[in-house]
């Protein structure tokens, strides 16, 4: 049990550094687009993320808004609110990252991802330096 909770402390590590770096995506250009993503995804436009992932993250968003919610908080106190944070761990980790990628993807900057969740810089970028990355 110990493993999964480091694995979502070291994404949402990577996911703060991604949204923090400078020049990045604002938060509020990161959730504007979501909805693009989504309908990429359903378009099969995209396939660096996949639909099970998208109500994933709206299953999420709507365990932490609801009020069956309250009832662990109500019951269990303070250790009620461990289930909703993480649950807000994963689910920032994984806006912000497949946020980035997809954002990338319609820049045309990073090719789509193999596998869903992950990301991978480009080795087919643009060869032109970009402040603040590494030129190959």
């Amino acid at each position: 049990m110990a493993q999964p909770r480091f694995h979502l402390l070291r994404r949402l590590g990577t996911a703060i550094r991604l949204a923090a770096r400078p020049g990045g995506p604002s938060m509020v250009q990161r959730l504007g687009a979501l909805p693009r993503l989504a309908r990429a995804v359903a378009r099969g436009e995209y396939h660096g993320s996949s639909a099970g992932r998208l109500l994933l993250m709206v299953g999420a968003l709507g365990w932490v808004v609801s009020p069956v919610d309250l009832l662990p908080e109500a019951v269990l106190g303070i250790a009620g609110l461990l289930d909703d944070a993480f649950v807000v761990s994963w689910l920032a980790a994984t806006v912000v990252t497949e946020t980035e990628a997809f954002l990338e993807w319609e820049r045309g900057i990073a090719p789509e991802r193999a596998t869903p969740g992950t990301w991978a810089p480009s080795a087919a970028a643009s060869p032109e330096p970009v402040p603040g990355h590494v030129v190959r």
